[in-house]
């Protein structure tokens, strides 16, 4: 369904370092860039993420109310997202890295801010 998703930020290093770490942590290569308006890209088979100042030239905020989730393969991997996004700047939220029954069933969550603020999330879906 999507192609891309893109965040802002004020501090494009302490992202890229933040980012690099924590989807690191999922299986994801370092980024690429910075492109040439600055942004720096991860790249999967399954699409791309990317971090930049915003084009118009005001200053990074986050969507309240949005998150952007991260697949992982297992729930170790989870918690290595969740350590790794903390050790690299983030901050965690939310309940503690763990399990969640929702109406789509289990599920392995963990919530980070971004150095921007932005919240981001890994998810592994259980088979239970």
């Amino acid at each position: 369904m999507f192609t891309h998703v893109t965040v802002g930020a004020n501090d494009i290093e302490a992202s890229r370092r933040f980012y690099d770490a924590a989807l690191g942590a999922l299986g994801v290569e370092p980024a690429q860039g910075p492109d040439p308006k600055g942004r720096y890209w991860w790249r999967t088979r399954l699409g791309a993420f990317a971090v930049g100042h915003p084009i118009d030239g005001e200053p990074a905020c986050h969507a309240n109310g949005g998150t952007i989730g991260f697949a992982a393969k297992t729930p170790e991997i989870v918690q290595a997202f969740h350590d790794a996004g903390v050790a690299a700047g983030g901050r965690a939220i939310e309940d503690p890295p763990g399990e969640r029954k929702g109406p789509f069933g289990l599920m392995i969550l963990a919530y980070l801010r971004d150095p921007s603020g932005n919240k981001i999330c890994a998810m592994h879906r259980t088979s239970g």
